[in-house]
């Protein structure tokens, strides 16, 4: 379904990714690994269109996503959880759920109980404001956001960063659930090497803009990904 080939991104003179290559297709989890300020955000940041990329291609469903916008992306079933949350902490966490309908034709404009299904707690905190709630919340409130536009391809920059093991049990169970589904494709960003591992069908671990492995869970030589991937 995603098909990065060989793309190259700079900030300025700063070149961030060299020549990296993902493929992400439905029903499967595909997880980039890599130790902070390697690119692994960058690459996200390509996909999504929030960074443009100096060369190389991004297709989707057959169709090159390069020039598209972001918001043309996120129409085309592209979604994104950011590093960070980047929830709006004065809006209820329903109100919150709401911002996802804009890429929506109007008659998808409603919240799925999916959601509600895999994060009870929102359903509890309805009419609390966002900026209120816990980080693991804020966190579980942004993945539910990303959900209700119905995405086909979900991006996760690093969901288990400075949230409590519980709710960390809590989002692997929703990324395997997601999965099972068979109609999504999953790209997970993660240094929490276990937590990666369990969900990954197929991973690369990135280094100074580069991937410098990669493979199928099969494959994974662990001892060698852990190494990359410590700090």
């Amino acid at each position: 379904m995603l098909n990065v080939e060989n793309v190259n991104l700079h900030y300025g003179a700063a070149q961030a990714l060299r020549g990296v290559s993902l493929k992400a297709t439905a029903g499967r989890v595909t997880c980039v690994m890599g130790r902070n300020g390697v690119g692994k955000t960058s690459l996200m940041r390509a996909i999504v269109g929030q960074q443009p990329i100096s060369s190389g291609s991004i297709v989707w469903n057959g169709k090159d996503i390069v020039a598209l916008k972001p918001y043309d992306r996120a129409r085309a079933g592209i979604a994104v959880v950011p590093q960070g949350r980047e929830i709006f902490p004065l809006l209820t966490v329903e109100e919150n759920l709401e911002t996802g309908y804009a890429p929506l034709p109007r008659r998808d404009r409603y919240i799925p109980d999916t959601i509600y299904d895999l994060f009870p707690v929102l359903k509890d905190m309805l009419r609390r404001r966002g900026g209120d709630l816990s980080g693991g919340q804020q966190q579980q409130l942004a993945i539910g956001r990303a959900l209700v536009t119905r995405p086909k391809l979900l991006v996760l920059d690093e969901p288990t960063e400075g949230i409590q093991p519980s709710i960390i049990k809590d989002i692997g169970r929703a990324i395997t659930f997601l999965r099972q589904q068979g109609d999504m494709a999953i790209i997970l960003v993660e240094q929490y090497f276990d937590f990666a591992r369990d969900l990954a069908d197929d991973f690369l671990v990135m280094d100074r803009g580069e991937v410098v492995m990669a493979g199928t869970r099969e494959t994974m030589d662990e001892a060698a990904v852990r190494a990359r991937i410590a700090v």
